[in-house]
């Protein structure tokens, strides 16, 4: 029995481990967003995951802030469309992992004042 949840630890950090090195493309991501329905959904979710998880992690002590949504905020459809346009724009950013890449949209669309 030990040597089953061994091999089953194992086996769930090599599938973890190969998820990771197969990160969403923002191309991957363009496409929900272009989509309707549940793939436009799952867009929007994407995004505001991201966005969580920027809040959640930063230290506000050591890391200033750099995206800054003033209320009330658009809504995620109106996000979405303007990633779909920022992404466009710059298409040097298809094959980058879609996180980094949705980070930086925000960065730009939502920036803090200085």
């Amino acid at each position: 029995m030990k040597k089953f949840f061994i091999a089953a630890t194992l086996a769930l950090g090599m599938a973890t481990t190969m998820q990771a090195a197969n990160a969403t493309t923002t191309d991957e991501l363009l496409q929900y967003c272009k989509g309707e329905g549940n793939t436009n959904m799952t867009c929007q979710i994407y995004g505001q995951a991201v966005y969580d998880t920027y809040l959640a992690t930063r230290n506000s002590k050591t890391a200033p802030s750099k995206i800054c949504i003033k209320q009330p905020a658009p809504s995620r459809l109106q996000v979405v469309d303007e990633f779909i346009a920022w992404v466009n724009a710059n298409p040097a950013s298809g094959k980058k992992p879609a996180a980094e890449t949705m980070l930086k949209f925000l960065e730009g669309v939502f920036p803090c004042a200085k």
